[in-house]
């Protein structure tokens, strides 16, 4: 790594901290972070060495995973905002800069965690029965939980968590039908604490068994060089074109986003170089932090690595991980392609042109200099769709990222990755007979490249950083999903998601009902304009909640009371949970909240607000596409109802309507729209978007006026005039 490219990971590390809660850690004295630098690779070896050779006791895994994530966020989190600005002075009281209460709740929460996988053999028998000390320890790990969440992710989660725990207390006390029994706390804590119901439940397992691994892997890929080949090939590619930069922008954030399952991380990494470069071509401040911006949340619906959430659906639809990346890459195209065809109409209709020759990287020399980077992506794809486990492939991708930072011999990476084939033919991939010496291996060259040279010390040094920096990114969602399992504890126990099912389908209905009133016999049903209501309320509902509270959490609270509720009106598991997924992640540029387009505005001195607004309406691909595979669900790939001449009516509705709703925004299509050819183009979009053949034939009848109007506009403009 370079003194320059070391130079703007560190700008980009402190734009994390400042927009992302869960990336920003207090200071800490030299001996203290050498202290908590130790944790966290103990943290990031652990996970590394599971994956690669098998994963403890669901309870022990799980129990290691907690204690050293809630440990660990009372050493790097505050619990006050000053202590963010400076180094706090050491004192008896303050030991190593670190408050002695917040070395006190890191001990309490590493015994707590630990408590349940000590006792695993007798819960049989404690399970319903909780013994008093049960109760104390279940109480001191809620506790805990509640403040490390808040100090990680923020108030929302924890707000939430305490309120559905007073909904069960309280149960005899509540009106109508969220009345039910009520439970004691000794109850809600043996649920909560001594089953798989609740703290120790899914979300905290995906979170120790996947999503650890794959933040580890996109820390490390990033770090070898792959990001930069993503930014470098995509400027290659678009970087020529009217608006240049802002397409480098889309098809960076996308490439990018392959790797990383962070808004914010991919807007500050991609846009730090984009945004400047689409100011300087003509692009206004705040259109170009919300191109960013809402490209970057591609990042988190781009296979192969989707964030916690796609392996979230891993374990609650019992799907494999291959189908779950099957399914997300058409609505990850249409959300890139809406960004594009906005950016693109802007630029043509600003006259703006694409970067100078000049300043083009020559794509000979790119791939040539960066193609070894690619192998640790290629390494964790042959073996994922090899039908390894998610977590395996993660190990030897992140075995590869060591192989490609100690080492750029061709030599060296093709031989690794000769190996690894060669493993999976044989059939000895998951075998310490050859998993040992492989390490063996590596662990000699990262030796021999730090004894060889300063340079090569550097490099291993950060790659060793890697590992740390990848827990530190992890441990707030650690923290997030097991307050999760809180929430998801409480519904099973008092059974309120089926109640708030019902309740929304039944107003859902009731809505149904008055615009039925409004309109013609036949032109709609019933269950269509109630199911419609009920998508619509979902995704308001998601937006909202996604302001306070991480993608993660969002997801899985809103699978837990939305997808049966979507599930009673027809909709399928798999689709009901990516239609939740997909507006849980528009929050990051949905304002009042929106800290993916913060991000990007701090980046280009622009006004947050503006740029929030900008990058939802550039968004709103994301926003329309998952009512579109919910009517028609062969988008997904894998659903039953895929044909390809379903998919390719479905998908080709969805591309046609994109492209006018692009234009209406813009003001251009072919040329300068009118405003009532944009606002006629505006509204034949939707019933194209619709996946039914009655309403796209309609929606063309609407936009045909328009399409003719732009085309002779178009022809005359083309032709000269006399002299």
């Amino acid at each position: 790594m370079t003194a320059a490219d070391a130079h703007v990971l560190v700008e980009n590390r402190s734009l994390e901290e400042k927009f992302d809660p869960e990336m920003r850690f207090r200071p800490l004295p030299t001996g203290t972070a050498w202290l908590v630098a130790g944790l966290l690779l103990a943290l990031s070896f652990f996970h590394y060495y599971t994956a690669g050779f098998g994963l403890l006791r669901e309870a022990t895994h799980r129990g290691i995973h907690m204690a050293f994530v809630l440990g660990l966020i009372f050493l790097v989190f505050s619990a006050s905002k000053k202590d963010y600005e400076r180094v706090a002075p050491s004192s008896w009281w303050r030991p190593g800069s670190i408050a002695l209460v917040d070395w006190a709740l890191a001990v309490a929460a590493a015994v707590v965690s630990l408590y349940v996988p000590w006792i695993f053999n007798e819960l049989a028998f404690r399970v319903g029965n909780p013994s008093i000390t049960d109760v104390v320890m279940g109480t001191i790990l809620i506790l805990v939980l509640l403040e490390a969440t808040r100090r990680s992710v923020g108030w929302p989660l924890p707000v939430i968590a305490i309120g559905v725990m007073l909904y069960a207390y309280f149960g005899p006390s509540m009106p109508g039908i969220l009345q039910h029994p009520g439970a004691s706390w000794s109850n809600i804590v043996n649920h909560l604490y001594l089953t798989s119901q609740g703290i120790y439940g899914i979300a905290l397992g995906v979170v120790a068994t996947y999503v650890f691994h794959y933040v580890l892997f996109g820390v490390l890929a990033t770090r070898v060089g792959l990001g930069k080949l993503f930014i470098d090939l995509a400027t290659v590619v678009a970087g020529r074109y009217a608006g240049g930069p802002a397409k480098v922008s889309i098809f960076g954030s996308a490439l990018f986003g392959m790797i990383s399952g962070s808004s914010i991380a991919n807007t500050v990494t991609v846009g730090s170089l984009t945004i400047p470069a689409m100011i300087r071509v003509g692009y206004q401040r705040h259109f170009a932090a919300a191109v960013e911006s809402a490209a970057s949340t591609g990042g988190q619906i781009t296979p192969p690595i989707m964030g916690a959430a796609a392996f979230l659906m891993v374990e609650f639809l019992n799907l494999s991980y291959q189908t779950i990346i099957l399914a997300a890459i058409v609505p990850a195209m249409m959300h890139f392609f809406g960004v594009f065809m906005q950016v693109h109409l802007e630029a043509k209709r600003a006259g703006l042109k694409g970067l100078p020759a000049e300043e083009l990287p020559k794509a000979a020399q790119v791939i040539r200099e960066g193609w070894q980077t690619v192998m640790p992506l290629a390494v964790l794809l042959i073996v994922l769709f090899s039908g390894f486990t998610p977590y395996l492939a993660a190990f030897w991708g992140i075995t590869a990222c060591l192989v490609v930072g100690a080492s750029r011999e061709p030599v060296v990476t093709l031989g690794f990755l000769a190996a690894v084939v060669a493993g999976i033919a044989m059939g000895v991939l998951t075998q310490l007979v050859f998993v040992g010496p492989v390490l063996a291996f590596v662990l000699a060259l990262l030796v021999y490249t730090y004894l060889g040279s300063e340079a090569g010390k550097a490099v291993v040094f950060d790659l060793v950083d890697a590992f740390v920096v990848g827990a530190k990114y992890a441990i707030g969602v650690g923290a997030a999903a097991a307050t999760v399992g809180i929430i998801v504890g409480i519904v099973t126990l008092t059974g309120v998601g089926f109640k708030i099912s019902f309740i929304v389908t039944s107003f859902a209905a009731q809505l149904a009902q008055g615009f039925m009133d409004l309109v013609p016999a036949g032109l709609s049903d019933m269950k269509a304009m109630t199911l419609f209501f009920t998508l619509l309320m979902t995704a308001i509902v998601c937006i909202l909640l996604g302001c306070g509270v991480p993608t993660t959490a969002n997801y899985i609270i809103m699978v837990t009371v939305a997808a049966p509720a979507l599930g009673l009106l027809g909709v399928q598991p798999l689709v009901a949970h990516f239609f939740v997924f997909y507006y849980g992640v528009l929050a990051d540029i949905t304002p009042p909240v929106a800290l993916a387009a913060y991000a990007g505005a701090s980046m280009a001195g622009a006004d947050p607000f503006r740029t929030g607004n900008t990058a939802f309406r550039l968004g709103l691909g994301k926003a329309l596409v998952p009512f579109v595979f919910v009517y028609g669900p062969a988008m997904l790939i894998v659903t039953p109802e895929f044909t390809w001449p379903s998919f390719l009516f479905v998908t080709g509705g969805a591309v046609v309507g994109i492209v006018f709703l692009s234009a209406a925004f813009a003001g251009y299509g072919l040329t300068v729209m009118r405003a009532w050819e944009r606002w006629l183009i505006g509204l034949a979009a939707l019933p194209i978007i619709a996946p039914d053949l009655e309403t796209t034939l309609i929606g063309l009848a609407i936009a045909s006026p328009v399409v003719v109007s732009q085309l002779v506009k178009a022809r005359a403009a083309m032709v000269p005039r006399p002299a």
